[in-house]
């Protein structure tokens, strides 16, 4: 009896062991709110897919349904027995939803403002949705449709010409809604014609005019936008969309960031002070005495010849794992090592892109045979091996390539992408290889130093643009006088934040992520409760976030359903 006893214990020991194990793979993979985001995803790629024309009245109501629906959903899930880390999905998941429901408003309220310019939506929408089951269209009828809808696009762009400069946001969302039409009736003609005898007789000649027709429009309607500052060239060839104070805290809000515009650039300046002086000691040690500028010359300089570009990158990575390795900084699983790849950057990238990129592929900016000798020695320049010390770990591993790599096996269901997290993380390496001493000589601190400094005016600059205080050329001569960019890559540097597709707050996000993440190694590291190698392996198998929520979970915050961004983490 008694061995049978001990027997029956160690089995519920063993089965208890292995459901908690297993319990812990799992939530490596899940939560309690994982389910809801899954569905929610693709019921969202579904409609997005089904209601596919931008800007349509049809399609963003059933997209405010859908995330209505999904709010009332999820406020069913009991928040107070969520553990730790479902409580960070429920909350960000929240935030998300109702993040949804305030475009979608907007788009609502600025396609009111705008609808007068188009009277004949209604008729044109038709015109696609009598091809989503595959109706027969009555060919002549539609054709002469087709016709009308043509005369009444040139009828309200005669119109437009009388009227005055509308709101920028007006102008783009007025463009968007002409483009969407576009998108409609192609999608009816690509359907029909070549299978449809009628069709194929009768519809081509009028499509092709509305077609020509509508994008007229959309760019007539895209040149009528003013903004509160001059949207003409300053002389900078840069006309982006500077959002505002009031926007920007509103997103600075939704990224859990509890500081003001204001308050942001004095955590820049202050920063670029620190870099100031670490400049100035670097530059009395190459023996330039005060005039850090003429000892980074000699850095710039040092560049590499044609050809020795990608072989100086290796040896860089090298190095920088190497020493990652040997201070026991993070896990790097052996596939990520073996996996990321390397290629060169094509010549109109690097117009936007002046500088490697990385991730799983290490993109290198190298001047080509077809790029005029004063962009050919910029780039040089500007891509040196002093310079590329500082961020080769940024781009790759323990940087953007372990993020990627970690991502996709990690806590693959959260979306809750942010630059603060991405672009923070990967300056917090950075700043972390200064402090534990990577740079070797004053010319690599010199290097390291460019771009702490870089990143600080990418604050200063990018707020003071969308606070329409400055004007992309100002960012410009901004960066040339204050950091020492190249005059090429700076301007390659500001039309990729004002016009290559990232949010307002991207820029900010490096030097401010990094900080984040910088305050929360104090708190765990500094204090001696976690080490450097347990510290970073929690924070990559938390996937992207705002770095507040990755804070709560490594402290194990009780958190509040209504939870409001609170974290002060650098004193001003």
């Amino acid at each position: 009896m008694r061995k049978s006893l001990c027997c029956i214990c160690l089995l519920l020991l063993q089965f208890t062991t292995y459901a908690q194990s297993q319990d812990t793979d799992l939530y490596n993979q899940s939560s309690e709110v994982n389910n809801i985001m899954v569905q929610y995803y693709a019921d969202r790629g579904a409609l997005n897919r089904f209601y596919f024309v931008r800007n349509s009245p049809e399609r963003r109501e059933r997209m405010t349904v859908l995330q209505e629906e999904y709010v009332k959903r999820l406020s069913k899930l009991d928040f107070s027995k969520l553990p730790n880390g479902s409580a960070v999905d429920y909350i960000l998941f929240r935030r998300d939803l109702k993040d949804e429901l305030f475009q979608l408003e907007q788009e609502r309220k600025e396609y009111k403002d705008v609808q007068q310019w188009f009277p004949f939506a209604d008729r044109l929408y038709a015109v696609e949705r009598m091809r989503r089951r595959g109706t027969a269209p009555d060919a002549e009828k539609l054709a002469g449709e087709l016709n009308t809808l043509a005369k009444d696009v040139i009828a309200a762009k005669a119109l437009l010409r009388k009227d005055s400069a509308m709101p920028l946001a007006l102008s783009r969302r007025a463009s968007g809604v002409a483009r969407g039409m576009q998108q409609a009736i192609k999608s009816t003609f690509d359907f029909y014609n070549g299978y449809d005898p009628l069709f194929t007789w009768w519809i081509p000649a009028p499509y092709k005019r509305l077609d020509s027709l509508l994008n007229d429009y959309a760019n007539a309607l895209s040149s009528k936008g003013k903004s509160a500052v001059s949207q003409k060239d300053d002389g900078s060839g840069i006309i982006g969309n500077p959002i505002g104070r009031e926007e920007l805290i509103r997103q600075l809000q939704e990224e859990m960031i509890p500081y003001t515009p204001e308050d942001l650039i004095t955590i820049a300046n202050k920063e670029f002070a620190w870099c100031d002086a670490e400049m100035l000691k670097a530059s009395r040690e190459m023996g330039f005495g005060d005039n850090w500028k003429a000892a980074m010359e000699k850095v710039k300089n040092a560049y590499v010849p044609p050809s020795k570009q990608p072989e100086a990158m290796m040896k860089l990575y090298e190095e920088s794992v190497a020493f990652i390795k040997k201070n026991n900084l993070i896990t790097i699983p052996p596939l990520a090592e073996e996996t990321w790849r390397m290629s060169m950057m094509a010549p109109e990238r690097q117009l936007v892109s002046p500088f490697f990129l990385g991730g799983e592929e290490f993109i290198i900016s190298y001047p080509t045979n077809t790029m005029q000798h004063d962009d050919k020695m910029m780039s040089m320049r500007g891509n040196n091996p002093h310079f590329s010390r500082a961020t080769v770990h940024h781009e790759l591993l323990a940087g953007h390539a372990m993020q990627q790599f970690m991502s996709d096996r990690y806590r693959s269901y959260r979306h809750f992408d942010t630059p603060f997290w991405t672009e923070g993380w990967a300056l917090y390496w950075e700043r972390l290889l200064w402090d534990l001493k990577f740079p070797v000589t004053p010319e690599d601190r010199m290097g390291m130093l460019f771009w702490r400094m870089h990143r600080c005016a990418r604050i200063i600059f990018s707020l003071s643009y969308h606070t329409n205080k400055w004007t992309p050329q100002q960012c410009i001569d901004f960066l040339v006088d204050r950091v020492n960019h190249e005059r090429a890559n700076a301007e390659g540097e500001v039309r990729r934040s004002f016009t290559g597709g990232y949010g307002p707050l991207y820029q900010i996000a490096y030097m401010i992520g990094g900080l984040q993440f910088e305050a929360l190694k104090k708190e765990l590291v500094d204090s001696g409760k976690m080490t450097y190698q347990q510290f970073h392996d929690a924070i990559i198998r938390e996937n992207s976030m705002p770095v507040e929520m990755v804070r709560a979970i490594l402290l194990k915050q009780t958190l509040k359903k209504d939870f409001t961004t609170n974290w002060k983490f650098y004193k001003l």
